[in-house]
């Protein structure tokens, strides 16, 4: 390796280690550091202080500088592309900072209120009185944090930008009902007194002891930066509106078209997109007419039928106890189902496994219907698919739900990134979205394209997913780009999916607050489609789909353009009769 390689190598583990530190809670979640003995970030809450923020914005401009200023065309070609993903990296972080207040930290699904206690409940590790005095530490900071949060509101109340009302009463909703118990019936509570009772480091008086502060903590600590935080939102609720779209800030179009950008990866435009989607709806909707009309349903339209079918009692489970614990169990069967059974298609398998969990009972009314979470770095936790049990799943879409969550899709694809051999640290850990929910959407059709769901009922599971995703792509441009209010959204969506009423709500609230985030799925999903197709067809014969896999996940998570050229660089190769292409 020549000296410049080695050098920018050292800088990518620099950027990487001061993100880090300046993230005491993604030290926490990744428990990278714990390998070397190092735990006193366990015991620390991030600073979301406005100057701790434009001192990691500084620090951003000046990597990106830094990196820059290496020669480019002295780096071996694996150093190339790191530089080239970190580049793509730091340059969309700059490009964010114009928009450094247009979100909203405090919504129904990723605010405060919610996360802090499901990182403390899930991701805060108690192995000994040592963690369970970080766990005290950080429920004493909890104060501290909340008054930062609000500065940064207040901030953005000052420049107008303040989430629409229907966000605000959610948020007020969930605080109340997070201190509405008393402390000892608290997720933070109950969580901790789950991991310090096994403890067998402690004697009882000690782990009552521990107990009783954490329930003091909670009390003292938790609940009144709560109660601070609402009292907050109902004075900004009096300035809210029902405009939805972030056309209604200054500069809103602008900073859409770089939500646009920051997700997909590509340049398409908002209009682009929305065509895009229309496009997809018409042509996954005839499919699922198709498959119905050889089940022996016909004469309405597909999604109308779908939705008859899912009310019917062989596709339900009872609402009970028992009937969401046989949920969890025939998720878990469906997984090792579908990993014994795709060895045709993968020879790079992830070696870490995954389990299905419910999500956190708190939290389930504003949650979505399930997400994935990546195994620790250590090894301590494996992959977890967490499932939104408030109401039960109906059995037609749970195979393609636990293919795109599980295997072969987002556990797939992170846990093998994650184990990836010789690269920096943040080739295994930084997520492109269209790339990692593009792979997690195309697991999905492969399976479909290879005959691996269990029947034709399943199969419509599958499409109606697919549709999902299709919609979203018009959905969210209209409510952003073309100005849609909230209520024709969900119109529009709940007329095309057939999705329960409640569900389509939670959706469309979803990308409210999450700009362009949605449309990420079915843009990388096409684009890994077209480029498989585009290699079949220049490789002929030579295609070998267990290869494409190979390329598409042993770089780790790259931007849509970059993964192309990729693509293009083995397919070269493939026609030269050079061997498969490996950086």
């Amino acid at each position: 390796m020549s000296l410049v390689s080695w050098q920018v190598n050292i800088f990518f583990d620099r950027v990487m280690l001061q993100f880090a530190l300046a993230n005491p809670e993604v030290m926490s979640m990744l428990r990278v550091f714990e390998k070397v003995g190092y735990h006193r970030h366990n015991r620390r809450l991030n600073d979301e202080s406005d100057a701790h923020k434009k001192v990691q914005e500084a620090k951003i401009r000046k990597s990106l500088a830094v990196l820059c200023s290496y020669d480019r065309g002295r780096l071996s070609a694996k150093v190339r592309l790191s530089r080239d993903i970190m580049e793509w990296f730091l340059s969309d972080m700059v490009e964010g900072q114009k928009f450094s207040y247009h979100n909203y930290p405090v919504n129904q699904l990723f605010g405060v209120q919610n996360q802090l206690p499901t990182f403390l409940a899930t991701m805060h590790q108690i192995n000994n009185r040592r963690d369970a005095g970080y766990y005290l530490s950080r429920l004493s900071q909890v104060r501290l944090k909340f008054e930062q949060v609000i500065e940064g509101l207040r901030i953005r109340e000052n420049q107008g930008i303040i989430p629409p009302r229907f966000v605000l009463d959610k948020v007020i909703a969930e605080i109340e009902g997070f201190v509405g118990v008393p402390a000892e019936e608290n997720i933070l509570y109950t969580s901790a007194a789950d991991k310090i009772n096994k403890l067998s480091g402690m004697i009882a008086g000690e782990k009552t002891a521990t107990l009783a502060r954490i329930s003091g903590a909670i009390n003292d600590a938790v609940y009144p930066a709560y109660h601070r935080l609402k009292d907050y939102i109902l004075e900004l609720r009096a300035k809210a509106t029902g405009e939805d779209g972030v056309w209604k800030l200054e500069r809103g179009s602008d900073y859409y078209a770089h939500l646009l950008r920051h997700y997909t990866s590509t340049t398409l435009s908002a209009g682009e997109i929305h065509g895009i989607g229309l496009s997809e709806v018409a042509r996954i909707q005839s499919e699922m007419a198709a498959v119905l009309e050889r089940l022996g349903y016909v004469g309405k339209h597909p999604v109308a039928l779908l939705n008859e079918l899912s009310l019917e009692e062989r596709f339900r489970y009872p609402d009970t106890a028992a009937g969401r614990a046989q949920v969890l169990k025939d998720y878990k069967s469906m997984i090792d189902r579908l990993e014994g059974s795709i060895d045709h298609l993968f020879d790079l398998r992830p070696k870490v496994g995954v389990i299905v969990e419910r999500i956190p009972e708190f939290k389930e009314k504003t949650a979505p219907g399930a997400y994935y979470n990546p195994p620790a770095m250590d090894g301590s936790r494996p992959g977890v698919f967490s499932v939104n049990l408030y109401q039960m799943p109906v059995k037609i879409h749970m195979e393609t739900l636990a293919f795109h969550e599980a295997t072969p899709g987002h556990h797939f694809q992170r846990a093998i990134q994650q184990a990836l051999k010789g690269l920096p640290i943040f080739r295994r850990l930084v997520p492109f979205t269209a790339y990692a929910e593009g792979w997690a959407l195309y697991a999905e059709k492969l399976c479909y394209e290879h005959g691996l769901f269990s029947d034709d009922y399943s199969v419509l599971g599958y499409l109606a997913s697919e549709l999902f995703r299709a919609v979203r792509l018009v959905v969210d441009t209209g409510i952003h780009h073309k100005r849609w209010t909230r209520e024709e959204a969900i119109e529009y969506m709940a007329a095309n999916t057939g999705n329960a009423r409640n569900n389509t709500i939670a959706e469309v609230e979803r990308y409210i607050v999450m700009p362009g985030q949605a449309t990420a799925y079915k843009v990388g999903e096409l684009a890994i489609v077209r480029m498989r197709e585009k290699a079949k067809q220049q490789l002929g014969d030579a295609f070998d789909i267990r290869e494409f896999h190979n390329v598409l996940l042993s770089n780790g998570s790259v931007p849509l353009t970059i993964l192309e050229s990729l693509v293009d660089e083995w397919v070269y190769r493939g026609i030269q009769g050079d061997g498969p292409f490996v950086l």
